[in-house]
């Protein structure tokens, strides 16, 4: 079978695409964090605002993080013997010049984001200009979500 070049040009920009989109899928733990991924980025959009990069060390320190709420079943910045958000993202061996954290509890990805765009300090963290990173953690617990996002701005 003999194809010609504009055909098998576009099928390997069709590969290209899936593969990209493929190997990128594979960054998130859950499909929480994929969807508060997405959420954050429209907001960003629709905004004017450039999409936030994924950061899988952010997403680390994140995900620590909201394990370690999911076993206290409480949501805070930070707990009494824990580090702070800057010790732990330099601790995760990110170089930032400035950070911010949401946190929330929530049954569901949707209601987590509807939380966060309502509080104007946590849409204010999503719709920061300066902020160019992000990465979110998810754990859940007695069907409650234990979500934090934490943003930088790396150097």
């Amino acid at each position: 079978m003999r194809i010609s070049r504009q055909l098998a040009a576009g099928m390997m920009v069709v590969v290209a695409f899936f593969s990209a989109n493929y190997s990128e899928a594979q960054q998130f733990a859950s499909s929480s964090e994929r969807r508060l991924f997405d959420a954050a980025n429209r907001e960003r959009g629709a905004q004017g605002l450039p999409a936030l990069h994924w950061d899988e060390a952010l997403a680390n320190s994140a995900r620590r993080h909201a394990r370690e709420m999911a076993e206290r079943h409480s949501i805070s910045h930070q707990f009494p013997g824990e580090l702070s958000l800057p010790a732990r993202v330099t601790k995760a061996g990110l170089h930032f010049s400035a950070v911010a954290e949401n946190v929330a509890e929530a049954p569901s990805a949707s209601e987590v984001h509807r939380l966060w765009m309502n509080s104007t300090p946590h849409r204010a963290n999503i719709l920061d200009k300066d902020m160019d990173s992000i990465g979110i953690g998810v754990a859940e617990r007695d069907g409650q979500l234990f979500a934090v996002e934490d943003f930088c701005r790396a150097r």
